[in-house]
């Protein structure tokens, strides 16, 4: 999977992406993560992207031309190529959303909006080109540029992709699900003269029981 990044501060990311789960991923290369400066597609000597919005307000916008130029420089030719664009009103990202990507896609380009976001005519504009493009939120919440969400996008999508967890049964929602309460050694501590004890099911050995005790959790978790 190739994930490409858009945006105006590429190096804000990378401390995240080289570390490890992703980084281990991106070595054997079952992934790949590039950013890319949107600076570097403008025309003028200033690497102006953003302008004052048409109608008058507050902030700027980031216009259509240098976003639309860095799409068209970094698809990758015959993959299965999609956009997304990061924005408060897109839809809101979730575990399907993340293995759907994952199982359709192997090029996935992301538009960090940033200010008041981007000119509205850019997904006109890429659909146009014949690009699948898809407005995605990571939360109902407004963040002040979109690469925290394109760092937790890539993380959901990459633990789909098999051999970046190691193993598929690391996916959580491929065992009991997604909340169930874990415990490890020790087997018992002492916090202001509290004692806190693992369950013993879990330490007793008998898996039917184990399975049980975790299921239990998960129906409780669902009501």
């Amino acid at each position: 999977m190739k994930f490409d990044i858009i945006t105006v501060f590429p190096e804000i990311l990378n401390s995240y992406f080289n570390e490890s789960i992703l980084k281990r991923a991106q070595k054997k290369k079952l992934i790949k993560i590039k950013t890319h400066n949107l600076r570097d597609f403008t025309k003028d000597k200033h690497k102006k992207v953003d302008d004052k919005s048409y109608g008058g307000g507050v902030g700027m916008v980031l216009m259509a031309e240098p976003i639309i130029k860095a799409v068209l420089k970094v698809k990758a030719k015959k993959e299965k190529t999609k956009i997304i664009l990061f924005s408060p009103v897109g839809k809101q990202f979730d575990n399907k959303i993340a293995f759907n990507f994952a199982k359709k896609y192997n090029h996935l380009i992301f538009i960090c909006g940033h200010y008041e976001g981007f000119d509205a005519r850019v997904e006109k504009a890429l659909q146009d080109f014949g690009f699948k493009v898809q407005r995605i939120s990571i939360g109902p919440y407004v963040l002040t540029g979109g690469e925290l969400a394109a760092a937790v996008v890539i993380d959901s999508i990459s633990r789909q992709i098999p051999g970046v967890l190691g193993k598929n049964e690391s996916l959580e929602e491929k065992r009991f699900g997604i909340g169930v309460p874990v415990y490890t050694r020790p087997e018992t501590f002492f916090c202001k003269k509290k004692k806190y004890a693992a369950p013993k099911v879990l330490i007793s050995g008998n898996h039917k029981k184990i399975d049980e005790w975790r299921r239990s959790k998960i129906d409780k978790i669902r009501k």
